[in-house]
C-alpha cells in the first residue's frame, strides 16, 4: 500500500483521486479509524461511526469503501448519504457517535479527502488522531479482530432533525420577509439550503443549487473574490436585501449586502459575536490572530472577553473547550458555535445574519456600518526559499522601535498602536500569507509595502 504521509494534513485527509486517495486507502482509512475509536484504553469508545459524504463523483465509492474498512473491524457503519460537514458534526454530536465526512471541500473536482471528528463533533487533528491514523495505514490496513462477527450498515435521514435543530438555535420566523440569494457553487448548499430555509419568510433565489462536484460554473471557494461575481450581480439585478455563498461542503458562509459589496468575515463574526453576548452576558468570544481588531473590540463593548487565537478549527475547537467560549469566528469564514457541539456551521452564521437584519427596518450595510472600523490588505502570499529566514529580517526591521509589541502565537504578529500584521509560513506549500490591518489606507499600505519589501527583498 502507498505511502499516505503527504495526504494526511493537519486538519484532515486530502488528496487527487485516484492517484493519491482511492476506495482501497479509503477502506484502510475506515479499518484504522474504527482501531481507533474502538480502543479500551479511550474514553472515546464506541461501537459505531456516522459516515456522510459531498456530491464530488467519487465520494460514494470512497464513502462505502470506508464503511467497509469499519465493518470488517466489527463496528456498525451508520450511512447518513449526502450531507454537508456541518450536517455531518450535528449527525456526531446529535447520534453520540464519531464520524467522518468525504468531501475536499472547496479544492477542485480531481480531489477528495475525509474529515474526521470523535463523539460530539470533537475534531481529529495531527495531535488527535491523524498521525497515529497515518502511521497504521503506513503499517498495513488493520486486521479483523479475532473472533469479532462484522458490523452492520444502516441508514439514516437527518436532514429534517439537521433543519429543526438549527431552527431551534436561530429563530427568524418573526422576521420581516427578505430577498436573499444564495450561491451554493454546485455544492452541498444545494442540498441544505432548501431545507434549512424552506418556510422562513424569505424569497430564495438559488444560484447554481445542481449538485455536481465537477464545478461547471466556478470554484466553490467564495473566499476568492472573482468565485463572487455571480452573486453580487444577482444581488443587484434582483434588489435583494443580501447575498449568500456557501462552499463545496457548506461548512463556510459568506455574505454580500445589498449594494454587492463583499462583507468581511471579520464583520459577521462581530455581528454574531455580539447577538450571541446579548443572549448569554458576559461570555467568553474566540477569535483568531488575523480577525480585525473590531472583533475584540465589539466583544469587550458587549461585556465579553474576547480570546485570541491560531489559526485552524482545531486550536479554536480546543480553546472553546477550555475557556467555555459561547461563540467563535474565524476570518477564513468559519464560525464556530457552542450549542453546535463547538463545530463550524455557516448555516448557522447565515441564520443569525438574516436574524439580525430581519429584524429591523434598515439595509444590511447599514446594520454593518458600527463594525467597519479599519482597512484590511487581505492575505497577500509570497513564494519564499526560506521562510523562517525572511520572518526573521521582517521581524529585525521592526524590534526596537517604539510603541511597537512582537508575539509568536501563530508565526510573526507585529503591532502597534494604528496598526498589525501578521506573517505566517503555509503549512503545505513555500509560502508566507501576510496579513496587515490599520485605521486607514494610507497606513495599511505603507506597512504592507514595507513588509513586502523585506519578504521580497
Amino acid at each position: 500500500m502507498r505511502d499516505v504521509s503527504d495526504i494526511v494534513k493537519a486538519y484532515d485527509i486530502r488528496g487527487v483521486v485516484p492517484d493519491q486517495l482511492d476506495a482501497e486507502l479509503a477502506r484502510a482509512f475506515g479499518a484504522a479509524f474504527a482501531e481507533l475509536v474502538r480502543t479500551p484504553s479511550r474514553t472515546e469508545r464506541r461501537d459505531s461511526i456516522v459516515i456522510g459524504y459531498d456530491m464530488r463523483p467519487s465520494s460514494p465509492e470512497l464513502a462505502a469503501a470506508f464503511a467497509d474498512g469499519v465493518t470488517a473491524q466489527g463496528l456498525d457503519a451508520v450511512l447518513i448519504g449526502l450531507a454537508s460537514t456541518d450536517m455531518l458534526y450535528f449527525a456526531s454530536g446529535h447520534l453520540g457517535l464519531p464520524g467522518a465526512m468525504f468531501t475536499a471541500s472547496h479544492n477542485p473536482a480531481q480531489y477528495n479527502g475525509i474529515k474526521l471528528c470523535l463523539s460530539g463533533a470533537s475534531p481529529v487533528g495531527q495531535d488527535t488522531g491523524l498521525a497515529q491514523l497515518r502511521d497504521r495505514v503506513n503499517a498495513g490496513q488493520p486486521s479483523p479482530q479475532p473472533g469479532a462477527p462484522r458490523g452492520t450498515i444502516s441508514e439514516r435521514d437527518l436532514l429534517t432533525a439537521y433543519a429543526d435543530f438549527l431552527h431551534g438555535l436561530v429563530d427568524i420566523r418573526g422576521s420581516r420577509q427578505l430577498t436573499v440569494v444564495v450561491d451554493a457553487g454546485n455544492g452541498m448548499g444545494g442540498y441544505t439550503v432548501p431545507a434549512v430555509l424552506s418556510g422562513l419568510p424569505l424569497r430564495v433565489v438559488p444560484l447554481y443549487f445542481e449538485l455536481d462536484g465537477t464545478f461547471p460554473n466556478h470554484e466553490a471557494n467564495p473566499i476568492e473574490a472573482a468565485n463572487m461575481v455571480d452573486l453580487q450581480k444577482a444581488v443587484l439585478a434582483e434588489g435583494a436585501d443580501l447575498g449568500l455563498a456557501f462552499d463545496g461542503d457548506a461548512d463556510r458562509c459568506f455574505v454580500v449586502d445589498e449594494r454587492g459589496e463583499i462583507v468581511s468575515p471579520s464583520t459577521i463574526t462581530a455581528l454574531v459575536a455580539e447577538r450571541e453576548l446579548a443572549r448569554e452576558p458576559g461570555g467568553t468570544v474566540i477569535h483568531n490572530l488575523i480577525c480585525s481588531r473590531t472583533v475584540a473590540e465589539v466583544v469587550r463593548e458587549s461585556g465579553g472577553t474576547p480570546v485570541r487565537t491560531r489559526v485552524g478549527h482545531s486550536f479554536i475547537k480546543e480553546v472553546m473547550a477550555s475557556t467555555g467560549a459561547i461563540f467563535g469566528g474565524e476570518h477564513s469564514g468559519h464560525f464556530y458555535f457552542r450549542d453546535f457541539w463547538r463545530a463550524d456551521s455557516g448555516m448557522l452564521a447565515a441564520l443569525h445574519v438574516l436574524a439580525a437584519l430581519g429584524r429591523q427596518d434598515g439595509t444590511l450595510s447599514a446594520l454593518l456600518a458600527p463594525y467597519d472600523r479599519y482597512v484590511a490588505s487581505g492575505e497577500i502570499n509570497t513564494t519564499v526559499a526560506d521562510a523562517a529566514a525572511r520572518m526573521a529580517a521582517v521581524e529585525a526591521a521592526y524590534t526596537g522601535r517604539d510603541g511597537i509589541e512582537i508575539d509568536h502565537l501563530d508565526g510573526l504578529t507585529v503591532s502597534a498602536a494604528d496598526w498589525w500584521l501578521n506573517l505566517r509560513p503555509s503549512n503545505t506549500e513555500p509560502l508566507l500569507r501576510l496579513n496587515a490591518e490599520a485605521v486607514d489606507v494610507a497606513t495599511m499600505e505603507r506597512v504592507r509595502d514595507e513588509v513586502l519589501l523585506v519578504v521580497r527583498g
